[in-house]
Order: structure tokens, then sequence, then C-alpha cells
């Protein structure tokens, strides 16, 4: 998994990546020749040669003008290689974290994933893509220095070596300090992001009971944790620069004391001890760069790594298809618990008929929800059998399934974009389909009045429950699922609006309706081919209406309690 996150960089950008590289190693020689260039020139001056002082300038001149063009292609290409690796890495992320299983998800702190796709990949971008060109650049260019030292004189190159191995090292092992403290940076990022978000979140609740200073405390102490650690790595950045200095000066002034002892003795000229103290320039770049540049690597390497385990937990299973036609549903003897030891779901047998409706109900933590949940697939560690169109569910694809059955919550989310884009979900559908599905999920007065083009707001705030509701019953109707299961999508509405949206999904036709509800409204549980009572986790009572309040069971005391 994690060597296609770092392959999603590449993809269809080997092209850039090499003609980038391509134009690094112009750079290399045209910095090497530049430095050979100066030393041709002063062995000119020394001659007193004018006319090979001239031909030497032209030849500068043209080096300069060469390289005014060479040097903004490298930029272009270096930045759209970067563009591009960073667009197909975050789309190939987001399409990862798009394949995890629904129970998967829901468990993680969303937090995560923002910082990774914002503050993480800003760094990748930087100290990844974009260091790739100047980490090649600075590596070759410190192995052609030295090889052009050599052709020179060995013995400077030699001690050129010595010079620089030992700082180097050192700067070597300093940089990954710095790896540390970018993973430090990135974790308390994470909690940063996930603080902020439900700070945002639930800023309704923070006013309505006066938490404003707790927040803010809140608020406070991550960032504080945020930019403590970014100082630190800030600190770090700046000590191994420091060193990567001290080592350059080091280099500089001992290859120029040793040059200058040769030329003394007239084993060197005074351009070749120009042309090395040149080079060394070219020594120091590499020597002060390259150990940030390679713990910057290392630390985006280990950001793409992390994002890469993050994805590859719990991604979804594969599995057969649902079988064309009617999806009956099957229980026997289901039993689950989130935790094995703690058991949910009791010893549940079922069975839900394709086209009729159901109530499922029962008090608060009777597993109600969690029977919807096991329904949709989320979940594996069942006993029992469940049956989903004949075959079994955990080993049906997840999105043959996703296609099949369909789940309506409580909370409907909605995209800040138009209701006809939130019915489709920004999918094309025939305008006749369109129109059937919004007549009957009961949409007809709100496109009326709105109109299709109407923005729904942040998850939908310009409209009312019922109208979210209903848009998400037009969905479910478009994608054409044949089965519908509702989890307290009324819980939030008024009696009325409840009345209407209830009576609105019994009214589809063509649909099973599994729908866990608290409302225990007369005129509507009449309409349900079945309710189902549970208790405890377990199946205590299902029939009819009517045959239930006949029996004086459990659901009519619970109904009878409802409606005192």
């Amino acid at each position: 998994m994690k060597k296609r996150f770092f392959n999603a960089f590449f993809y269809k950008n080997k092209l850039l990546f090499s003609v980038t590289m391509a134009l690094v190693l112009g750079e290399v020689a045209y910095n090497l020749v530049i430095s050979w260039l100066l030393g041709k020139v002063f062995d000119a001056v020394t001659a007193a040669d004018l006319a090979l002082l001239f031909r030497r300038g032209w030849q500068c001149a043209l080096f300069i003008a060469v390289f005014l063009c060479w040097g903004p292609l490298m930029q272009k290409s270096s930045a759209l290689f970067a563009r591009r690796g960073m667009e197909q890495y975050k789309r190939f992320a987001f399409q990862a974290i798009t394949e995890k299983r629904i129970s998967a998800f829901s468990r993680e702190n969303t937090g995560r994933y923002l910082s990774a796709l914002t503050n993480d990949a800003g760094r990748i971008e930087t100290d990844f893509l974009l260091n790739l060109p100047e980490m090649a650049l600075q590596s070759v260019l410190f192995v052609a220095t030295l090889v052009m030292m050599i052709l020179y004189d060995w013995r400077v190159a030699a001690a050129a070596m010595a010079l620089s191995m030992l700082p180097m090292s050192a700067t070597m092992l300093m940089s990954r300090g710095l790896e540390h403290r970018e993973r430090a940076v990135s974790q308390r990022g994470e909690h940063f992001t996930a603080s902020l978000k439900e700070l945002l979140e639930g800023f309704a609740v923070i006013k309505s009971f006066r938490a404003e200073n707790q927040s803010i405390s809140i608020f406070s102490q991550t960032n504080g944790s945020l930019e403590q650690a970014k100082a630190s790595r800030r600190f770090w950045e700046g000590m191994l620069s420091i060193v990567g200095g001290a080592c350059g000066m080091t280099l500089q002034f001992g290859l120029f004391f040793f040059c200058g002892v040769l030329a003394i003795r007239g084993e060197m000229t005074a351009g070749s001890v120009l042309v090395i103290t040149n080079l060394c320039n070219c020594l120091i770049g590499p020597m002060r760069s390259l150990p940030q540049l390679w713990a910057k690597h290392r630390a985006a390497c280990g950001l793409v790594e992390k994002l890469a385990d993050l994805t590859a937990e719990n991604t979804a299973r594969q599995g057969k298809p649902l079988p064309p036609g009617e999806i009956p549903i099957r229980l026997e003897g289901l039993t689950f618990g989130y935790d094995p030891e703690k058991p949910v779901l009791r010893n549940v047998s079922l069975t839900f008929e394709p086209g009729k409706s159901y109530a499922v109900v029962g008090s608060s933590g009777s597993g109600k929800s969690t029977l919807l949940s096991v329904l949709m697939g989320s979940w594996d560690h069942y006993g029992g059998s469940v049956t989903v169109g004949g075959q079994e569910l955990r080993d049906t694809d997840p999105d043959s399934l996703y296609g099949g059955l369909s789940l309506v919550g409580q909370s409907v989310f909605l995209f800040d974009d138009t209701i006809q884009n939130n019915i489709t979900l920004f999918r094309d559908f025939p305008e006749e389909r369109v129109r059937d599905v919004v007549r009957r999920a009961g949409l007809e007065n709100v496109m009326e009045q709105r109109g299709a083009d109407y923005r729904c707001g942040e998850n939908g705030n310009q409209l009312s429950g019922g109208e979210r509701q209903r848009i998400s019953i037009a969905r479910t109707l478009l994608q054409g699922a044949k089965v519908l299961l509702v989890d307290e999508a009324t819980a939030a509405l008024d009696v009325q609006t409840a009345c209407h949206v209830a009576n609105a999904i019994l009214d589809l036709e063509g649909l099973t309706r599994i729908v866990v509800t608290h409302r225990l409204e007369p005129s509507v549980l009449r309409r349900y081919d079945g309710i189902i009572m549970l208790k405890n986790g377990a199946v205590c009572e299902q029939g009819t209406f009517g045959e239930l309040m006949e029996a004086k069971g459990r659901f009519y005391a619970l109904y009878t309690m409802a409606n005192e």
C-alpha cells in the first residue's frame, strides 16, 4: 500500500520528472564550466593576453545567456512536476479513504485525515516533491565537483574529501532529530485540526451553555502545543544550518590554505587556485543543504507512510454482487456486539419480505440502530446468519450492497450546492427520472418555490429539517435501492412534519422499508406491514399494530406510556 502512495506522485508524471532531472544535470554542468572559465580568464589576465581575455569574456557572456534560459525552464518543469504529483497523490489518498468500510471510518477521528490532506500535504509538496530536483542537483554537483578537482589535482580532491566527510557525517546524524520533530508537528497538527473542527461544529452548544471560556482554553492548549512543536522544528533547522555553515567555512579555509601552499611551491597556477576556490563553493552548497534536504525528505516520506497506514486499516472487503431481482432479508440467530464479550443483539431471527414496510421499536439501547448498522454491512464479526438476496451478508460486495440498500439517518448530509446536485450527487440522470423521484419524495412544492438551482447552504442550513429528509429520500430512490433503512429520520422534526415524512416513506411503492422509530403515532403505525419490538437486543414481540395492541404485551405498554 505504501508503495502505491509513492507511485501516485509519478503516475503519468515520469516524463516531466525525467525532463526536470535532465535540466538539473545541465545546471550542474553550467556551474562547473563557469568555474573553469573563471580560471581561464584569470590565466589570461596573468598572461597579459588581451585577445584571449576578450575571447574568454564572450564565452562567459554566452554561458550566462544560456543560464538565463536554462534556469527558468528548470523551475517551470519542477513546478509542473510538483503540481501534477500533488494532485495525483491527494486524489489517490482520497480514493483510498473512500474505500474504507463505514464501520472503520466512523470509529476514526476525521481530523487525522483533514490534517494529512492539508498540513501534511503542504510539507510533502515542499520537502518531498520540490526537494527531489534540489537534492539531485546538490548531490550530483558535489560528486561532479570532486571529479573536476581530481582532474586538476588529486591531492586537492583528497583534501576536500577529508575536510568534508566528518562534518557531513555530523550533520547527517543531526538530521534524524529534524525527522522526529517533523513527525511531532504532524501529530500535534492532527490534534489541533480535530479540536478546531469539534469546537466549530459545537458552536451552538458552546454558546447555549456559556462555555466560551472553556472552549478558548481547549483551543489555546492544542494551538500552543502545535506552535511549540513547530518552534522546536525551526530551532533544529537553524542548528543544522549553523553546523552546515561552520562545516562550509572549515572546508573553504582549509582548501584555500592547502592550495596556497601548492601555489607558493609552484605546483599550481594562480588560475587553478581560483578555479579550486570557486569549486569549493560548489562543495559548500551541498554540505550546507544536503543534510537538511535529506532530513526533510525522510520526514516527508514518514508523513506519506503515515497516511498509507491510516487508509490501509479496515479497507472495504471484496465479495459477490447481489443477485438481480427482489432482495429478501433473513436473520437467523443473529448475535452481535461491538465488544464480542458484550452482545447488543441476541439471537435475533427475522424475515423482511420484499416490498413491505416494517417498524422497529423499543426503548433506548435496545439495539434498534445497531440492527440497521449490521444490515448495512458495517460489521463482519456477528454470530448466526444474515442473508441479503439469498446470500450471506459478509460475503457480499460492499458496492453492490450499497446499491441495493440505502440508509436514511436522523442527520442528513448536504453539500453547499444546489438542490438538484444534492439529489443527484453530481451525477447525470435522465430528467424524467429526476422529476419522478422528486414527486415520489414529496419535493415538488420545494422545487417549485425555491427552484432546482437553490443553494442548500452548509450542510443544508438554508432548508428545513423535513426538506432535508425528503432530499435524502429522493437520493435513495434515484440510486435505485430496493431496500430503504430509516434510522430515526423524524426524531428531530416536529410532530406534523414527522408524520408527513413518515407517510412519504410509507407511500413509496416497490421498496422494502425498515424504519427505526421512537415516534408511536397510531395513524402511521397502522400502515406498517409489521412492527418489531426489541428489548435488550432480543425480539420480544412482532406483529401488526392491531395484533400487538390486542395482545397487550410490551409494545402495548410502550405505546400507552408514549401517548399518555
